[in-house]
C-alpha cells in the first residue's frame, strides 16, 4: 500500500509540474535531471528484485554458444526505458495542446484528475485558478486563428466556470485569502490586452469577466 501511494504522490507531482508549463513552452532542466535518475532508480530496483536464480549462473565453457535467455532482463529494461519515456513526452504535448487539437481533451481529463484528487477545498480551489489561468493562455494562442470563433467562446465560457468555482472553494477554505487577489491581478494582465483583438461577442465575454475578477483584486 506503501509503494502505491509513493508512487501516485509521484504521478501527482509530475501532472502538477506539467500542467504549469507554459504554451509552447519546454520542462525545465531539473525537472527532466529528476525523471530521467526516476526512471533508472526504477529500472535498478527491477534488476535487484530478480529471483537469486537469475541473478547468477555457472560460467558457460569456453566455446559454448551464449544463451539469448541472458539478454532478455536488458532488452526488458531498455523496453521498459523506453516505454516510459514515450509517456512522458507525449504528457509533454499534451500539456502543450489547445483547443481544436486532437490532444486537448487528454489535457483536460488530466486536469480534471487532479482538482479530483485534491486532498481538501483549499488546493481544489488553486488547482481550478490554474485551470482558469490556462484556458486565458490557450485564449490568447487562439486568436487569429481561422477556427477562432466557437473555441474562443467556449474557452472564455470553460475559463469563467473555472474562476467562479476556484473562488468559490478558496473563499470557504481560506477567507481573504491573498492568492485570490493575486490570481485577480494575473487574470487581468493576460486578458485585457486581448480585448482589442476579440470579435464583439468575445469582447463582451472576456469584459464580463474582467468585471467579476476586478471585484477580487479591490483593496478590502
Amino acid at each position: 500500500m506503501g509503494r502505491a501511494r509513493r508512487r501516485r504522490e509521484r504521478v501527482l507531482e509530475h501532472l502538477t509540474e506539467l500542467r504549469r508549463l507554459p504554451i509552447g513552452g519546454a520542462p525545465e532542466p531539473a525537472f527532466r535531471t529528476r525523471l530521467r535518475a526516476e526512471l533508472l532508480s526504477g529500472a535498478s530496483a527491477a534488476e535487484q528484485a530478480r529471483p537469486p536464480g537469475d541473478q547468477a549462473h555457472p560460467a558457460a565453457p569456453k566455446h559454448a554458444r551464449p544463451r539469448r535467455a541472458r539478454r532478455r532482463p536488458l532488452l526488458s529494461h531498455l523496453a521498459t526505458f523506453g516505454l516510459a519515456t514515450a509517456m512522458m513526452v507525449s504528457a509533454f504535448a499534451t500539456y502543450q495542446a489547445v483547443p481544436g487539437d486532437s490532444l486537448y481533451p487528454l489535457k483536460r481529463a488530466a486536469e480534471s484528475t487532479l482538482v479530483r484528487l485534491s486532498s481538501d477545498d483549499a488546493e481544489r480551489g488553486e488547482r481550478e485558478l490554474d485551470s482558469a489561468k490556462t484556458r486565458a493562455k490557450e485564449v490568447a494562442t487562439l486568436l487569429g486563428s481561422s477556427d477562432d470563433g466557437p473555441l474562443v467562446s467556449e474557452t472564455l465560457t470553460e475559463m469563467e466556470k473555472s474562476t467562479r468555482s476556484g473562488i468559490s472553494r478558496l473563499e470557504r477554505a481560506e477567507p481573504r485569502s491573498p492568492k485570490i487577489k493575486k490570481f485577480a491581478r494575473d487574470q487581468k494582465e493576460v486578458v485585457g490586452p486581448m480585448l482589442s483583438q476579440l470579435s464583439e461577442d468575445h469582447q463582451a465575454q472576456a469584459e464580463d469577466y474582467l468585471h467579476y475578477i476586478e471585484g477580487l483584486a479591490a483593496p478590502g
